[in-house]
């Protein structure tokens, strides 16, 4: 390739990148930082902080990257802020929560545009068909995410109002489930086959958490953090991670780990010594096996469903002498197999000597 052509491609290049944009951002950049902030009413440092909150990074004095979106997105907030609705600390905790939750949806559908283009090279050597294709996804996009966004927003004030308190504190199940032998699957397969399988563990995860009462906080590379609102069901969705990866071809083996007690919920995340315990009880769990705290053992008494078997108390990182039970279901035959833990061995007395 000469340097004519490659001067042409990159003109080429960035002629579909500003069409993208003034897609995606609702017109073209037309105004620097000072601008934007005089033109919204919002003060500098008030304007700064929460461009930061949303995961942007910072701009020169002298940098023409703001449209009119932003300027009406400034305003909308500020007139929040202002009104009392929305105090400045609570404003930008959830312009952080936005914008970490929007980049990881935006980075995945860049992703999935990516596999279109591949699979359709004419779309990317011609301009205006990725732009109207672009106009024709993105409000479907949009009115599929505000949806969305509704149904979730009306679960949650519904069980809020049900409960008659505030969601940010209260008791709940909290379990992690990973997949047993992860670090060494990435060592000896390509990018192709870790894919497939992250993807089947999404899929099943997904599946598993919703249809039986709980809900996903986050994946975490080769793990999902879930919560449920009873023991019982913390317990259903647990036992079905791990049996649903057990039939699962293409999907290596579960171990999971639930506690039961006060949690802090703030801003789609959980936090407590509830969440802790969880996390480290997984961490000591073998292949196919649950393993539940004192709190989750205590709630499940009288659940004639499940049957709990003690441990020996275990030492892990930040909790000295922990008493794990193995969790199993109590089913008829037929019911997918959980492997439970060996029986500790005996406690030989020492030999005397003669």
């Amino acid at each position: 390739m000469t340097g004519a052509d490659r001067t042409d491609r990159r003109r080429v290049i960035e002629s579909a990148r500003r069409s993208i944009e003034r897609v995606l951002l609702g017109g073209d950049r037309r105004y620097r930082r000072d601008q934007v902030l005089e033109l919204a009413g919002v003060p500098f440092e008030r304007g700064h902080e929460l461009w930061r909150a949303l995961g942007f990074s910072s701009v020169s004095d002298d940098a023409v990257v703001f449209t009119d979106g932003d300027v009406e997105a400034l305003r909308t907030t500020y007139e929040l802020i202002s009104s009392g609705l929305l105090d400045p600390a609570a404003a930008l905790s959830t312009a952080r929560m936005q914008g970490q939750f929007l980049s990881r949806l935006a980075e995945w559908q860049v992703s999935l545009l990516q596999d279109v283009l591949a699979a359709n090279p004419e779309l990317a050597a011609d301009e205006r068909q990725l732009v109207r294709l672009l106009e024709r996804l993105i409000p479907d996009q949009e009115r599929l995410q505000n949806y969305v966004w509704r149904r979730h927003l009306a679960a949650y004030a519904g069980r809020t109002l049900a409960a008659g308190q505030p969601m940010e504190a209260g008791n709940l199940v909290v379990g992690f489930a990973d997949m047993v032998g992860f670090t060494r699957l990435t060592r000896r397969s390509d990018e192709a086959d870790l894919i497939q399988v992250v993807d089947l563990f999404d899929t099943v995860t997904a599946e598993v958490v919703s249809e039986h009462g709980g809900r996903i906080v986050k994946m975490i590379g080769d793990e999902v953090l879930f919560v449920a609102d009873t023991p019982a069901r913390g317990a259903e969705v647990g036992l079905r991670l791990v049996e649903r990866a057990e039939s699962e071809d293409g999907l290596p083996p579960l171990r999971a780990g639930l506690a039961y007690g006060r949690v802090l919920s703030r801003f789609g995340d959980v936090y407590g010594s509830v969440v802790n315990i969880a996390a480290r009880l997984t961490s000591v769990a073998r292949p196919g096996t649950i393993l539940v705290d004192v709190g989750m053992a205590d709630a499940l008494t009288g659940e004639s469903a499940f049957t709990l078997r003690s441990r020996r108390p275990v030492s892990v990182r930040g909790f000295a002498r922990l008493k794990p039970s193995v969790l199993r279901r109590t089913g008829p035959v037929g019911t997918p197999h959980i492997p439970l833990e060996p029986a500790d061995p005996p406690i030989r007395s020492p030999r005397r000597n003669r």
